[in-house]
């Protein structure tokens, strides 16, 4: 709780640090574009209007988020941030393309600025503020995992962009009576537009679940293997409901000679261990039975490794047991989303060890790729 109180008091505090930097650049970049008659400048104060309202949009998603779990959101507001963050990479193409559009108009119809030595300064000083803004609003993202705050950042690097290419129009035209603002205009405003869709399809895919980081999936099975009696860890799926919020399960392969009181004991450590130390709560805790009493049992399943693997695309086998009693063989496997059609490739695997092993029952299950 205390982390996460943290996290947002850091991301309200660099919005309104934002928000206040933005307003005092529309000020000033307003009053010089209306003077010297410059749409460019002009169009360049409404970006950054538009950058103080994402600010405001990421304070508010980020409140929103920090509400408390209840019996409608038992997993929390956590994912509110990823609407935010796409409302906010929408802001992003939006002032492209408005700026494209407001470019190609001075194309078509050029209008004559009036530049001083004081439109040089105040743009100048608009674009150091603008890149040491949007070199802190980022590395602040990044360190707490605040997508619109990232995407703030780049925003406010692309602005910066836009302002030089501004400047460099303006000292051109003052000095050679060339007007290039507005070709110069249209290809920031492509560049712009570029990083929305780009921002929008991080956004996108942060709603939709993507694959969890791999150094924290391999962090987590190797702290995991650490108990003891542990021979294997399997099928780890973490759920995102927003950013560090992990909700997920995992399968463990342990001795067919454990208790139940054993096995429950290993996974009431798992849970606090992982909790304590990663903050992913693992709900459940999964369990495959490995076969130690009879050596056959190993020959069966390397009989039937071999036929797995014998197929491309094979990822991982694991959870195999033999029932004795029933005579079921049971495992899983997983394979690859390269493979075009997997469901057909796991008949064509279960059909070829059902004729191997004729007199057993077949309880193979088709994993998914989940994680590395």
């Amino acid at each position: 709780m205390a982390k996460s109180n943290k996290r947002e008091s850091t991301v309200v505090k660099t919005s309104i640090i934002s928000i206040l930097a933005n307003l005092i650049l529309v000020g000033f970049k307003a009053f010089i574009g209306f003077m010297a008659n410059s749409i460019a400048i002009i169009s360049d104060a409404i970006n950054n209007l538009s950058d103080a309202l994402s600010s405001i949009i990421t304070i508010i998603g980020t409140k929103l988020a920090g509400k408390a779990p209840n019996k409608k959101h038992p997993y929390g507001y956590g994912r509110i941030e990823y609407i935010t963050s796409f409302v906010v990479s929408a802001i992003v193409l939006y002032a492209g393309f408005t700026a494209l559009i407001e470019s190609t108009k001075k194309i078509i119809s050029p209008e004559t600025p009036d530049y001083t030595a004081t439109t040089l300064i105040i743009l100048t000083a608009g674009i150091i503020i603008k890149f040491a803004l949007g070199l802190y609003v980022k590395k602040t993202g990044q360190k707490v995992h605040s997508d619109s705050l990232v995407a703030s950042g780049i925003d406010a690097f692309n602005d910066a962009i836009l302002s030089i290419s501004v400047l460099i129009s303006t000292i051109v035209y003052m000095v050679f009576h060339i007007s290039l603002e507005a070709y110069v205009g249209v290809l920031v405003s492509l560049y712009i537009i570029k990083a929305g869709v780009e921002l929008i399809k991080k956004s996108v895919d942060n709603v939709l679940g993507v694959r969890v980081e791999s150094k924290l999936v391999k962090s987590i099975k190797n702290e995991i293997l650490k108990e003891e009696k542990i021979q294997g860890v399997f099928d780890l799926i973490l759920n995102d409901y927003g950013p560090d919020k992990y909700l997920g399960s995992v399968h463990i392969e342990v001795p067919d000679t454990l208790s139940v009181a054993d096995i429950d004991k290993i996974s009431r450590n798992i849970t606090k261990n992982i909790m304590k130390k990663y903050g992913v709560i693992l709900h459940t805790v999964g369990v495959y039975s490995i076969n130690t009493k009879d050596e056959n049992i190993i020959k069966i399943k390397n009989q039937i490794h071999d036929i797995v693997f014998s197929h491309q695309g094979i990822l991982e086998m694991h959870g195999f047991y033999y029932d004795e009693n029933d005579k079921i063989i049971s495992l899983d496997i997983i394979i690859d989303f390269a493979i075009k059609n997997r469901e057909e490739l796991y008949k064509q695997i279960y059909d070829e060890i059902k004729s191997n092993f004729p007199g057993y029952a077949l309880n193979i299950t088709l994993d998914i790729d989940a994680n590395d």
